[in-house]
């Protein structure tokens, strides 16, 4: 039996050097935490915070019909896209639901990225080709990409030491590629999976030491820490954002994962006839946030009781939530109870734990 091959990504041995705790995730070996999880946390949401997240996949779709290719695949709408914009969208399977969510970036008018999870990227490579029926120049540059994301309110101040492009005037969601610490063709996202602000910026990997040092030294008069994936899983569950495999995957739709904001009826994509009967006949399960009232902390897989104990769902992502000092989770509920105030109970050790639908996000910044 061959053994499964972990890969690293180019800051690998930083973040052996910085005695990070490290783990596979999605393949590769993964910073986990570095200081621990609640500190990186707050630096994150008080300062800066630097995550290395070259595991991502990153696809090159270029051509006349490099759009055509993505409005079938994808939910959202990428014809409203424009240089330098950036869309959230999913890819939908042929049963209704999501081979992934990614991100799509309009280079130009013929050329986009799309940017997939780390842990789906042969699975999404294989989906786009599979159904690319026009012949489209496609590149998978993810074992050339590096990737950080850099958040936090400082962020902003942080990078703009590093480059002539104005990043206090780029809106979210939106890009531009210039040089950035000395190096050429550095694409800048002001995206994120945190809700902290900042920026998440792409490069070629052979430059992953140089970048790391000058994004460090930048930082270091404002407290810049690194920061693994345990906190980058507690700052985007604080608002309420699917992570993949846990809150949406191959069975769950994007109407009832709440995303139907980005389920475009106006233009032709796989599953439409499908999300459009289950729109219109109204969706049975859906995704909510919940708050504990009890003493415990939801995990991913505790069972959900209605009030007469009959098990009705399943927690998909769950924690002790570092900014607000409370159990927090998300769950598949029937329709019928996701309404905000309902009263649901979350199996935690063999006993039923009170627990209350509420809006998100959880957190709310500011």
């Amino acid at each position: 039996m061959e053994a499964t091959v972990v890969k690293q990504t180019p800051f690998h041995q930083i973040h052996i050097n910085l005695g990070a705790r490290m783990l596979p995730f999605a393949g590769y070996d993964m910073p986990i935490t570095y200081a621990g999880v609640i500190q990186e946390h707050e630096c994150v949401r008080s300062k800066a915070g630097v995550f290395d997240v070259s595991h991502m996949g990153e696809f090159i779709l270029r051509g006349p019909h490099a759009l055509d290719l993505i409005q079938l695949v994808t939910s959202n709408d990428a014809s409203v896209l424009t240089d330098g914009k950036v869309q959230y969208s999913c890819m939908p399977n042929q049963q209704g639901g999501i081979v992934d969510d990614l991100l799509v970036y309009r280079i130009r008018e013929d050329q986009y990225m799309l940017v997939v999870n780390a842990s789906n990227i042969e699975k999404d490579w294989d989906w786009i080709k599979k159904h690319d029926r026009w012949g489209v120049d496609a590149e998978n540059i993810s074992d050339q990409t590096a990737l950080l994301a850099v958040q936090g309110p400082k962020a902003s101040e942080i990078l703009q030491k590093l480059t002539d492009l104005n990043l206090s005037e780029m809106a979210y969601y939106t890009f531009a590629v210039g040089q950035f610490a000395g190096i050429d063709n550095v694409l800048i996202s002001a995206t994120g999976y945190t809700g902290a602000g900042g920026f998440e910026v792409y490069f070629k990997a052979e430059h992953a030491e140089k970048v790391w040092n000058a994004i460090f030294d930048a930082g270091a008069s404002f407290g810049i820490e690194p920061v693994g994936l345990a906190s980058r899983d507690t700052l985007r569950l604080e608002m309420g954002f699917c992570l993949y495999g846990n809150d949406i995957d191959d069975t769950t739709s994007p109407l009832e994962a709440g995303l139907g904001w980005i389920t475009k009826f106006n233009k032709d994509f796989i599953s439409k006839q499908i999300l459009e009967d289950q729109k219109k006949a109204g969706i049975a399960k859906r995704l909510v946030g919940f708050e504990l009232l009890d003493k415990g902390v939801p995990r991913q897989g505790y069972q959900v009781c209605d009030a007469a104990h009959n098990v009705i769902g399943r927690v998909t992502s769950g924690t002790m939530s570092p900014s607000l000092k409370k159990a927090i989770g998300l769950a598949y509920v029937p329709a019928t109870l996701a309404a905000v105030g309902t009263e649901i109970f979350i199996e935690v050790r063999e006993k039923l734990l009170k627990a209350q639908v509420v809006k998100l996000p959880f957190y709310k910044a500011g």
